[in-house]
């Protein structure tokens, strides 16, 4: 299958001016030319195929939104290859932009003094989409999103959550391969990041739409992503399946059992007591030294078990570590 997303050795450096301190820095930074490079992004290259649904992840200022921002045609690479459903985004842009959605959570896309169904019939002659499909498509948005409650009041009177529904909706309306989401729940409350979350996980589903989400709410990535890249200072660290990463980053697991009776001494060889209230007990075991079966097995043959279940490491604290190994606190 051809991918729909190539990315080669891209990179983006930006010049900032560089500060010297001293008696003279004052006018020194008002009069002089010395620059240095800062390397945004540096040498990453990856694919995504359609369809997939892509969590990209990192820290602020790891270059996220920069990659995102010449994905989408915003800014020109210093360096590398791109090609996006065929297109160079830069390049040609007007025709790229009515291939692609894209939804950055703290901007909107819409008119701020339009009520929210005048702003989306502009869209429709920008996009020059059909009169049918774009009743179609409104009439299906509008439900999926639950749009009827503010549909008619202005953009700038709608809460953040609402505001975020519209911009999904706009966003769709033509029909796009591809979907950008640059935190796209940031500031929601459980609710309305629920309601976003079902609504990306269904046009992925149902239209095939490929989605590439950049969020620092690892639930999004937990609820809607099987594959996940990880950035880090510009460059990728990670590139792969939400098990893979917890099998080689998440070194721990939890074993949480429920004994039929009780027992002076619950320890297993290989793995640790982490807590105890009365029959429950919970082990700490290493992916690595010991299986599940295994230490199930060496529990049945020392207790009674009523019941048990594995809890793999949280997705958060396993991304931690890698940043944590990457750059080891002094």
């Amino acid at each position: 299958m051809t991918p729909i997303i190539h990315v080669e050795n891209l990179t983006k450096h930006f010049r900032i001016r560089r500060h010297r301190p001293g008696r003279w820095g004052t006018l020194r930074r008002l009069v002089s030319r010395d620059f240095e490079p800062v390397r945004a992004v540096d040498g990453i290259s990856f694919t995504v195929q359609p369809g997939e649904m892509v969590g990209y992840l990192g820290p602020n200022g790891a270059g996220k939104s920069t990659t995102i921002k010449m994905l989408t045609g915003l800014l020109v690479p210093s360096g590398g290859t791109v090609t996006v459903g065929g297109f160079v985004p830069w390049r040609q842009r007007e025709q790229y932009v009515r291939r692609i959605g894209a939804v950055f959570g703290q901007r909107t896309t819409l008119w701020w003094d339009l009520p929210v169904i005048e702003s989306l019939e502009l869209l429709q002659h920008i996009y020059r989409i059909p009169p049918d499909r774009f009743r179609q498509n409104l009439a299906e948005f509008r439900q999926m999103l639950e749009l009827d409650a503010f549909i008619h009041a202005p953009v700038r009177s709608l809460s953040l959550g609402q505001r975020m529904r519209a911009d999904l909706c706009a966003a769709m309306l033509h029909d796009p391969q591809l979907l950008f989401l640059d935190e796209p729940t940031i500031g929601l409350d459980v609710v309305a990041k629920d309601r976003i979350r079902r609504f990306i996980g269904q046009i992925n589903r149902e239209r095939g739409t490929t989605v590439v989400l950049t969020t620092h709410d690892l639930q999004d990535v937990e609820k809607l992503c099987r594959r996940v890249m990880i950035i880090d200072h510009g460059r990728l660290l990670f590139d792969g399946s939400l098990p893979d990463l917890l099998e080689r980053f998440g070194a721990h697991r939890e074993m949480v059992v429920d004994l039929a009776e009780e027992y002076d001494d619950v320890s297993v060889p290989g793995a640790e007591v982490v807590e105890r209230q009365g029959l429950r007990v919970t082990y700490r075991f290493s992916r690595q030294a010991l299986s599940a079966s295994e230490l199930i097995g060496r529990l049945s043959a020392r207790y009674r078990v009523q019941d048990l279940s594995v809890r793999e490491p949280e997705i958060e604290s396993t991304i931690r570590r890698i940043y944590e190994n990457r750059h080891p606190r002094t």
